[in-house]
């Protein structure tokens, strides 16, 4: 098993590509093996899902309900996306991972969970010559396993082929709950597409319309239900993630009990409507809104912890050489962060604020490398990942320090905590920011203070 050492190695050129070596060794993959067929295939599959889908949707709701239903569903998508985006800011994953999250979700699970729902109600209902207990077995057993399963999927490839990226429970909860925001889209769009079908033979309009009602409990009262439902298994991702190679079985355990718990969770919330007449808003106060409250706290305090862990693993590479006395805290401050990031562009272009929002994923991302490695979980890769983020830190350092440096200036406490107080460097470099006379509060108007670290 992969360690960390005690003190990082001190910065000498950047090292070549990950594995190069002075000989050259001629390796041709399988063509199966190349990444731009992977993509290729990955693509297509999600587009030939996405055209079936709409092409059944449509068919079921007809062309004016779909265009009222993919209205009114894209209400609720913005909100939830910036939500998990929110949370990913401290350590952000790529983009391509939550595009493919939410298309899997929207098209692939989605086109899934209409075919084997609706073959499973047929059958069911064939058997047992019993429509109506068909549709209360497929609504509260059968479409709790299959979409819940179907959205998993996603976070499964995530974690097996973007391993690099999927380091821990916030990843398992980004990705999961971008998934199930994407799938809840195409359900929406479904639902309401039928309600006002309904509607429009019915002749009800306004408040008292199916459509309304629809759009009330769907898109008003319960947006976060699917993901709700798998954060619970991105959750078990996530800590299989966070464990050592040598823990196989809570590695393979862990995800199925997250998976389980999100087949549990929606199989009671669908199954409320029939608890009686008021059962849905018992099932609704009692349970749901408690256990959102209790994912957003979760979600929270991970945010806070990582920003904790980049506090208490940076200075480590303080001493090494490979990062300047004050970015520890700036570093492990948001508000500090988006400074820099802002001082950056609005000196050097945007450009430079972007490199310097790669400069603080990076550095998040080796704090959180090394705490794993501290705990006994790094991979074997450890040594080869480290030397990869320090060189990527290297590149950007020119640009990233002046910003970070002002950011530190702007925002350190005038009393440090005990980790910094109790650091020798940090100390020196702090006393070193306390100027007299220097105004600590960030800039009020374009203009920012006299102090330029980019000018030499």
């Amino acid at each position: 098993m992969a360690t960390s050492p005690a003190n990082p190695t001190y910065p000498t050129q950047p090292a070549g590509p990950a594995g190069s070596s002075g000989t050259s060794v001629n390796r041709h993959p399988h063509w199966w093996q190349l990444r731009a067929i992977r993509v290729g295939a990955l693509v297509t599959l999600l587009a030939l899902s996405g055209l079936v889908i709409l092409a059944l949707v449509r068919r079921q709701t007809g062309t004016e309900g779909f265009l009222v239903g993919l209205g009114l569903a894209t209400l609720p998508v913005p909100l939830l996306v910036a939500a998990f985006r929110w949370l990913d800011r401290v350590a952000p994953g790529p983009w391509r991972n939550l595009v493919f999250a939410f298309a899997w979700g929207a098209c692939a699970a989605a086109l899934i969970a209409i075919v084997a729902n609706s073959f499973a109600t047929q059958w069911i209902a064939t058997a047992t010559a019993d429509p109506t207990s068909a549709d209360t077995l497929g609504a509260t057993v059968i479409a709790p396993i299959v979409e819940e399963t179907a959205k998993a999927a996603a976070v499964l490839l995530v974690f097996l082929f973007r391993r690099s990226d999927f380091t821990g429970v916030v990843d398992g909860f980004v990705i999961a709950g971008v998934t199930a925001t994407g799938f809840a889209f195409t359900e929406n769009i479904l639902y309401l597409g039928n309600a006002f079908g309904t509607d429009q033979l019915s002749g009800e309009s306004g408040l008292a319309s199916v459509t309304a009602a629809t759009f009330f409990v769907r898109v008003v009262m319960s947006p976060f239900a699917h993901p709700l439902f798998t954060v619970l298994t991105g959750i078990g991702f996530g800590i299989a993630a966070l464990s050592g190679e040598r823990h196989t079985a809570r590695r393979v355990l862990v995800p199925l009990v997250g998976l389980l718990l999100a087949m549990g969770t929606h199989a009671f919330w669908n199954g409320s409507a029939s608890f009686g007449e008021y059962g849905f808003f018992v099932v609704y106060a009692t349970f749901m809104l408690p256990v959102f409250g209790l994912l957003t706290w979760l979600a929270v305090w991970l945010r806070r912890r990582e920003l904790a862990v980049v506090r208490a693993e940076l200075p480590a590479y303080v001493v090494a050489g490979w990062l300047t006395a004050a970015e520890p805290f700036a570093l492990g401050s948001m508000r500090a962060r988006t400074l820099a990031r802002d001082y950056a562009a609005y000196h050097l272009g945007r450009p430079a604020g972007r490199a310097v929002v790669a400069y603080e994923t990076y550095a998040t991302s080796l704090a959180l490398l090394r705490h794993r490695a501290h705990r006994g979980r790094a991979r074997a890769d450890f040594a080869v990942r480290e030397r990869e983020l320090l060189d990527a830190l290297w590149e950007r350092r020119e640009v990233a320090r002046p910003a970070l440096a002002y950011a530190a200036r702007v925002t350190a406490p005038v009393v440090l905590p005990l980790p910094y107080a109790a650091y020798g460097p940090f100390h020196t470099a702090y006393t070193a920011y306390r100027m007299p006379g220097t105004a600590y509060g960030p800039p009020t108007g374009p203009a920012y203070p006299s102090y330029n670290p980019y000018r030499t």
